[in-house]
């Protein structure tokens, strides 16, 4: 996969959008809510957009949907006073998860994953998120709203959520990721569960090699993708910056613990993977050497019929069996004794 990097030469906080458009335009959903009231609008003309100032009595979340728009993105950073390097982490989409601390608000990135089981392909994009008190800003690449769950639990009044800080809304919004993780694993383990039937039943080994292979390298690429955001999870659950409240400490923790279940299935399943090539060998080579076996056996007949096969194909005058009536029939009939006796000895030994 091919990945566009930064310019080099620009200065620390340069916004450079390295991906791919994902969408034609820019779209922005915005949502604000306590526990008496929840707002929602939808933007997709940049100009009409107005921002407003965090207030700590109210939870204000931006999620802007397509991070082509560097413009965009400056004028966010502008109007909420946020740190350059943080502007310059959304616009790259190949950052790696982390988590970050700065004096006016918290950082994360990560990669949100969804596995195609028809064509064994991992589908990713680059998710970044922003909080500080009473304000959450999402960037997704996709104009996929991978966070609708958490929309309608806050629309529908559930009590802990709408009665909570923006540090709560940042970690529900993370726990919605960490835990589609599972879903992915769930759809990766249920193929190689197919992958090992289909060597059982004798499909084709090329085939079967190759959807191998292309799993293992998805596989790596979920890994890729947990192992850096178990560290950034367990550096937000750690934090003491007082951005986040006490009692959000617990939630953080237990979505630390389901990173390390995460990774924990994903060894697993690449142990799987691992076992299930060792497996491809061996069936490769019990059928190759059920086919020396085969061929052994076909020779170890014909040996003893070549053997009387040549000597009475020799020229020499003085032989007295070819000038007997029944001669013919006499060797051939002991040919096929032999035949016989060496197919019950076969079976005798298992070897058929």
């Amino acid at each position: 996969m091919k990945k566009k990097r930064t310019i080099t030469g620009l200065p620390p906080g340069s916004i450079v959008f390295t991906g791919d458009k994902k969408v034609e335009k820019t779209q922005l959903h915005y949502l604000n809510y306590n526990s008496k009231h929840a707002e929602e609008q939808e933007y997709d003309n940049h100009e009409t957009i107005i921002f407003k100032k965090p207030n700590n009595h109210v939870v204000d979340w931006y999620d802007i949907r397509g991070m082509h728009d560097t413009n965009l993105i400056a004028h966010i950073g502008n109007s909420f006073n946020i740190h350059p390097l943080v502007l310059e982490a959304v616009a790259d989409v190949n950052q790696r998860p982390k988590f970050e601390e700065y004096n006016n608000g918290n950082f994360v990135a990560l990669r949100a994953l969804h596995f195609n089981k028809t064509t064994r392909k991992l589908i990713s994009e680059q998710v970044t998120l922003y909080f500080r008190k009473g304000l959450v800003l999402t960037f997704q690449e996709h104009e996929t709203d991978l966070f609708a769950d958490v929309r309608e639990r806050i629309t529908t009044g559930r009590k802990k959520i709408r009665t909570s800080g923006a540090d709560y809304l940042a970690y529900a919004l993370l726990d919605v990721l960490v835990d589609n993780y599972f879903v992915v694993l769930d759809a990766i383990e249920e193929t190689i569960e197919t992958l090992e039937d289909n060597l059982t039943i004798g499909l084709q080994e090329t085939e079967v090699k190759t959807q191998i292979h292309e799993l293992k390298k998805e596989l790596v690429q979920v890994r890729k993708s947990v192992a850096p955001l178990r560290e950034a999870i367990s550096r937000f659950s750690k934090s003491e910056s007082n951005l986040i409240e006490t009692e959000t400490h617990a939630f953080i923790r237990n979505l630390y613990d389901h990173t390390i279940q995460i990774m924990d299935m994903v060894e697993s399943y690449r142990d799987m993977l691992n076992g299930l090539h060792d497996l491809f060998i061996t069936e490769v080579s019990f059928k190759m050497n059920k086919v020396m076996q085969l061929l052994t056996i076909v020779s170890t007949i014909f040996i003893p019929l070549t053997f009387l096969a040549g000597i009475y194909g020799m020229n020499f005058t003085n032989m007295p069996e070819l000038h007997w009536r029944y001669g013919y029939f006499i060797l051939l009939g002991i040919m096929a004794i032999l035949v016989v006796i060496l197919i019950m000895l076969f079976k005798r030994k298992k070897w058929l």
